[in-house]
């Protein structure tokens, strides 16, 4: 199951990405599939387009979205069945909107980069990323 797999990977400590087509989140419960997908050990997820309230979301759970630069990679990509992906060009000096790659390593070929865009749109969501969600950083304020 989708469930125990992801179990597998966190035992593994293997950070999960998950790549989407167009206007990801669209009919899903809101804040209840960002949380879901945080407790699937998610890390980043990376589209053609989102589902404007979902995007949000995930970056409030703590969830990175990007987003294709060219929405043809999609499909160049997702019918590799045993590729990784890293994600290069991310530090703390993240900044909305910014361009990063994404590297596809195929098991049986030459890995390759693939543009994509941050899809932190604005200064507080920065924030709100960078200390692992919404609920980190209030609790972080408050501390202070």
């Amino acid at each position: 199951t989708i469930f125990e797999a992801s179990r597998d990977y966190i035992d593994h400590d293997v950070p999960l990405v998950v790549l989407a087509g167009k206007e990801y989140g669209t009919g899903s419960s809101r804040d209840w599939a960002a949380k879901g997908t945080v407790m699937l050990g998610v890390k980043a997820v990376i589209t053609k387009s989102f589902e404007r309230i979902h995007r949000s979301n995930l970056i409030g759970m703590g969830v990175l979205p990007l987003n294709f630069a060219d929405k043809a990679d999609y499909d160049r990509i997702t019918p590799l069945k045993d590729a990784t992906f890293s994600i290069l060009g991310l530090n703390n000096g993240i900044a909305p909107r910014q361009q990063v790659t994404l590297r596809v390593q195929p098991a049986d070929a030459e890995a390759f980069d693939v543009p994509v865009i941050v899809r932190i749109d604005t200064p507080i969501e920065k924030e709100y990323y960078l200390a692992g969600g919404i609920l980190q950083y209030v609790l972080t304020q408050i501390l202070r």
